[in-house]
């Protein structure tokens, strides 16, 4: 069975067997009836996935390859902060009638640098440090900029990457200081896998590790009984994983992304969204 389903499955059972109530407290979101969106969560969960062994994407419900791909270049290769680039809704929520986020995600990726080398924005940063000095320990990006945070519509969840090339793979650890498990977790771990990817074609190297840090790993109230279920849902062998080997980050295109034999439970709901 797909190791992804082991550990996204053995998460929600830590969390509903030995996680947090918020229910005594007051918190910020809320359910669209305007009730507030309680939580159970477990501090710092550590997830290893190897890449090179499989790709991470869970079979106990269905994990959309092509809309997290699509958010994945709005931000990384795009660097956008405006919905209106996006093709899927997942934004809107967020955003103005402009269509804007605010400061957040890609106009961070977007703003440049100066460095000894030259100027460059996060992005090409870490392109360049690839291909030309891969051993480095400084290879990091970060989306928390506080300068910043009173601009943006939503504070970044995954905020930060370090990359980390060991002989001739590449390996990233995603910071995350919050996670709705039922409708975020496999998004961002699936969007990572493929950022891996992404890099170490484009670098000459292969995909390595992906280590996925959660500081608030949480479900919410109205998740348990569907995060119950996907415990129990028939779970299959994880899908191949193929792409279009190309050399120029930016020339990556959702097309060029793939999964073969993916087989996965039917949900068969929908799921609601705490905002």
């Amino acid at each position: 069975m797909s190791k992804a389903d082991e550990i996204f499955v053995s998460n929600l059972t830590d969390i509903i067997q030995n996680g947090f109530w918020d229910t005594d407290y007051s918190v910020r979101p809320h359910w669209e009836d305007g009730t507030p969106a309680h939580t159970v969560k477990r501090f710092c969960i550590v997830n290893r996935y190897d890449l090179a062994e499989e790709f991470p994407i869970i079979t106990v419900r269905k994990t959309n390859l092509s809309n997290a791909v699509d958010e994945l270049l709005w931000i990384w290769q795009k660097k956008s902060n405006n919905v209106r680039d996006l093709h899927s809704h997942i934004w809107d929520a967020w955003a103005d009638g402009s269509g804007s986020i605010g400061k957040a995600y890609g106009y961070q990726l977007s703003l440049k640098h100066i460095y000894p080398e030259g100027e460059f924005d996060q992005v090409d940063r870490v392109l360049y440090d690839l291909k030309r000095n891969p051993l480095s320990r400084r290879i990091i990006t970060n989306l928390y900029n506080h300068a910043d945070l009173h601009e943006m519509n939503l504070y970044p969840c995954a905020y930060s990457v370090t990359f980390n090339v060991t002989g001739d793979r590449l390996n990233a650890v995603l910071n995350q200081r919050s996670q709705d498990m039922i409708t975020a977790n496999n998004w961002n771990v699936v969007q990572y896998a493929v950022l891996v990817h992404m890099f170490a074609c484009v670098s000459g190297l292969k995909a390595g590790e992906l280590v996925h840090v959660i500081a608030d790993a949480h479900l919410y109230d109205r998740h348990i009984p569907l995060a119950e279920k996907l415990i129990k849902a028939e779970q299959y062998p994880a899908p191949e994983f193929v792409f279009n080997k190309k050399d120029d980050f930016y020339s990556f295109e959702v097309s060029d992304f793939e999964l073969k034999n993916y087989k996965y439970t039917p949900l068969g709901e929908k799921i609601e969204v705490a905002i």
